[in-house]
């Protein structure tokens, strides 16, 4: 009961933000985004650096206003202070705490005030919360938001009424929270921003049980010190799952996507999710052209690759650029044709999948979402590369999900799942697309998996069962047999069923079925004869 109040006010939180927003013209804004997730993270770091003080210094628990307390701290002792606190924390200075914003929000320019605020604070802890371009340069924390009201009279008072909104909440009571309810507060607090709006790089949100099911069959067992990486990993859910199902302390993240508003969405996510310490690998670029994470010359191998990659994208301005020997090995399987014509169409999701294989480990997992025709292509680079993953054997399995499970896209998926160390290859097909229940969702359909489907298909993946109509697990001696289809429809037995019958019941039916063919034949014959009547009466005119 106490975390659903905690989520009740913090959903009231964030839609008291928007609620400023639109009274100052930025409603739906394509700027709103940054403010209110920039300023929900502001609190948010004024709130854990709180905690996390008080934690360090219990006298200041008991304290009627921590804030006046360290404020007569020498400055000696403050920056000692700041020296004990764990590193992968924001560290404030004492005229960035709120109640110093909520004091001089009277001062003239106090937008100007409010902007070098979040300034500083960027500056100060750039190091540990930055997210990288692929050349390098540093995306900073917070932007200047006042900027973003285009009547310059009206910032004031607009910086002034975000800031009272943050004053009447506290979050030290949720920082105790796990992952489940951080997970929630953050898809309300994108959701309105997270759409696919049909640009060149839309980002698409992929669902909690699709989530859940990849990273609960890739983690079946206690791991420890492992990397994750999602080379197109969007808002991060994916990661979030994954890191969630090994142990956020366990593992390291790695991401890359070319989109900067997928990365600051992802940072907003580690910061939420005690994940700080990966920020300074995330990293906004273009994955297949230039991708990041290397050793030496070499491209990063990873223990866990999740990914949900666009399917089709215009790429055709630099895929001329990957043709190159360098990339003939991540490559393998070739790449898609330029359309003649809508060059948006261009399946790119094949050489995220090649690109996967390649950058995982000697003994590494990875599950991608794929569009269901992949495991049946019967040509082409999906042919190529269900090859290479059954003859190099690293093949897992696969499971077709139920359609409209995104309620962006009408395109049927399946997650693929690979595994290096799947030498012996018992591998599961499974059919889960008869399962869910069909919700409305805006103007789309969307298919829903209560959580006992979502068990079903984890412990059916994971114990290797075979289940009638529903999975099976085969060689990859079976696999090449069916030409290397990776759909389980194809390996259901076919049943015939025989029911036993007495020769008088045979004798009977037999009777039955030539008694219905005589009378069918008379009407027939009948028929035949009216309609010779009938020809034989036209005359021509």
């Amino acid at each position: 009961m106490v975390t659903q109040d905690f989520t009740a006010q913090t959903k009231q939180l964030i839609d008291n933000l928007k609620g400023v927003c639109t009274s100052y013209g930025l409603g739906n804004d394509g700027n709103e985004f940054k403010i209110i997730t920039q300023v929900f993270l502001y609190k948010f770091m004024n709130d854990k650096f709180a905690y996390e003080l008080k934690a360090l210094v219990p006298a200041l628990q008991e304290a009627e206003s921590w804030e006046k307390e360290i404020a007569d701290y020498t400055e000696e002792d403050y920056e000692m202070l700041l020296l004990r606190m764990n590193p992968d924390s924001a560290k404030l200075k004492r005229e960035h705490f709120l109640s110093t914003l909520f004091n001089r929000q009277d001062q003239e320019e106090f937008a100007k005030f409010f902007d070098d605020t979040l300034r500083d604070i960027s500056i100060f802890n750039n190091e540990i919360f930055s997210v990288k371009t692929g050349t390098g340069a540093k995306i900073t924390l917070f932007d200047e938001l006042s900027n973003y009201i285009t009547d310059s009279s009206q910032r004031d008072s607009f910086c002034k009424a975000l800031v009272n909104q943050l004053v009447n909440f506290n979050f030290d009571k949720i920082f105790n929270q796990k992952f489940d309810f951080f997970s929630t507060i953050f898809e309300y607090l994108i959701k309105d921003y997270n759409k696919d709006g049909g640009g060149k790089y839309a980002e698409y949100y992929t669902p909690h049980a699709v989530a859940k099911i990849m990273a609960s069959i890739l983690v079946d067992s206690p791991v420890s010190n492992v990397t994750c990486y999602d080379p197109s990993a969007g808002s991060g859910t994916l990661l979030m799952n994954l890191a969630h199902a090994i142990g956020e302390d366990r593992c390291t993240i790695y991401s890359q996507d070319i989109s900067q508003k997928s990365s600051s969405m992802l940072r907003l996510n580690l910061i939420l999710n005690n994940l700080v310490h990966s920020i300074q690998n995330i990293i906004q670029g273009n994955t297949l052209r230039n991708p990041y994470h290397k050793v030496g010359e070499k491209l990063m191998t990873f223990d866990y690759i999740v990914s949900n990659p666009p399917f089709k994208l215009d790429f055709s301005d630099y895929v001329e650029d990957l043709n190159t020997k360098q990339n003939s090995e991540r490559f393998f399987a070739g790449f898609p044709n330029v359309p003649n014509k809508d060059r948006d169409k261009m399946a790119i999701y094949p050489l995220f999948i090649q690109h996967i294989m390649y950058t995982l480990a000697p003994k590494g997992k990875a599950a991608i979402v794929v569009p269901t025709g992949f495991i049946t292509a019967q040509s082409g680079i999906e042919k190529r590369i269900r090859e290479r993953l059954v003859e190099q054997k690293m093949l897992r399995g696969v499971v077709s999900m139920p359609s409209n499970i995104f309620a962006t896209t009408g395109t049927n998926v399946s997650i693929l799942f690979i595994d290096k160390a799947n030498t012996k290859g018992d591998i599961v097909l499974m059919d889960a697309s008869k399962l869910g229940t069909t919700v409305k969702d805006g103007k789309n359909q969307k298919t829903l998996l209560s959580d006992d489907e979502e068990d079903l298909i984890i412990n059916t993946f994971n114990n290797h069962e075979a289940k009638e109509d529903f999975s099976v697990v085969v060689s990859y001696e079976q696999i090449r047999e069916k030409n290397y289809s990776f759909s389980a429809g194809q390996y259901f037995e076919v049943k015939i069923e025989y029911t036993d019958i007495t020769p008088e019941a045979f004798e009977e039916k037999m009777a039955g079925f030539k008694k219905n063919l005589d009378a069918l034949f008379a009407e027939s014959q009948a028929l035949e004869v009216e309609i010779k009547k009938q020809l034989g009466g036209l005359t021509y005119e």
